[in-house]
């Protein structure tokens, strides 16, 4: 698994999906499974988080960066 930090460029509050802005530029989506999965209740925008990814690049989990991984 691979991790990333990066910022909350947009967060749904309904969907539970959103994206973030990697630290090289790059827009990352993650959905409803990802966020759930990171234990969080919601996001922010400008938020600094952490992406968990898998071999396949999909986003499986959202976490704040304080949390331990």
């Amino acid at each position: 698994m691979t991790s990333l930090q990066g910022t909350v460029r947009h967060f749904a509050p309904d969907s539970r999906d959103g994206s973030v802005l990697l630290d090289d530029g790059s827009d990352v989506g993650f959905d409803a499974a990802a966020f759930d999965a990171g234990g969080l209740r919601l996001l922010r925008p400008g938020q600094r988080v952490r992406l968990e990814r898998n071999a396949t690049g999909d986003v499986v989990a959202v976490t704040i960066v304080t949390f331990p991984s």
